[in-house]
C-alpha cells in the first residue's frame, strides 16, 4: 500500500495560510535553500500522484504550466487529484476531480499501485486529512516566521494527534524541515 506525505509549510506559530491570503509564498521569506530543494526534488522524483484540494489546485493550475522553476516539471508531469464537491473542470494537464468522500477516496487511491502520494493544501483539506487520520508521513518545512494571525495546520481533531519525529533538519535560509509519523497506537 502507497503511503500518503502531507508536504506544507508552517510558521513557527503553527499557521500555514494569513487570513485571505496565500501560503507561504506571502510571507516575505527568503528565497529557498538549494539543499531544501535537491531534498524534495529528489521526494518528487519518487512521487507518482498529488493530491489537493480545490483552492491550492487552482491556485496551482494558474502557475505551474507557464513556470520555468526546477519544480515546474514535477508539478505538470505526475498526475493530480483535486478533490472538491464544486469544480466541474480541471483543465491543467494530468488531473482528475474526485468529489466523494475523503476518507473512503483516499484509502482507494492508497490501495492502487505506485510510489507515495504527496498532498499539498490548502488548510481546510490538510485539516481534514489529519482529522481523519489518513496521513501517513508529515513533512513540515518550518519557516523562520510568526505570522499571528491565520489558518492551523491542525484543527478539529477528535483527540490529540501523536506524532514521532523521524528526521530534522536545518537548512541555511533559517528553515528547518520536520519529519514526522503518526505514533503507534
Amino acid at each position: 500500500m502507497r503511503k500518503l506525505v502531507l508536504q506544507m509549510g508552517v510558521s513557527l506559530d503553527g499557521l500555514v495560510a494569513r487570513p485571505g491570503g496565500l501560503g507561504a509564498g506571502g510571507w516575505g521569506l527568503p528565497p529557498e535553500d538549494r539543499a531544501l530543494k535537491a531534498r524534495k526534488l529528489d521526494w518528487f522524483r519518487q512521487t507518482s500522484l498529488h493530491l489537493m484540494g480545490r483552492v491550492t489546485y487552482e491556485e496551482m493550475a494558474g502557475f505551474w504550466p507557464t513556470s520555468d522553476d526546477e519544480y515546474a516539471a514535477p508539478m505538470n508531469d505526475i498526475p493530480k487529484v483535486v478533490f472538491s464537491k464544486t469544480l466541474t473542470r480541471a483543465d491543467w494537464p494530468r488531473s482528475a476531480i474526485v468529489s466523494g468522500d475523503l476518507a473512503e477516496e483516499v484509502t482507494a487511491l492508497k490501495r492502487q499501485p505506485g510510489t507515495d502520494m504527496i498532498a499539498w493544501g490548502g488548510a481546510a483539506f490538510a485539516q481534514s486529512l489529519s482529522r481523519l487520520r489518513l496521513v501517513d508521513e508529515y513533512r513540515l518545512v518550518v519557516q523562520p516566521v510568526a505570522l499571528g494571525d491565520g489558518l492551523p495546520l491542525f484543527a478539529g481533531l477528535a483527540g490529540p494527534l501523536g506524532l514521532d519525529l523521524i528526521d530534522a533538519t536545518a537548512y541555511g535560509d533559517g528553515s528547518v524541515l520536520h519529519i514526522y509519523r503518526p505514533a503507534a497506537r
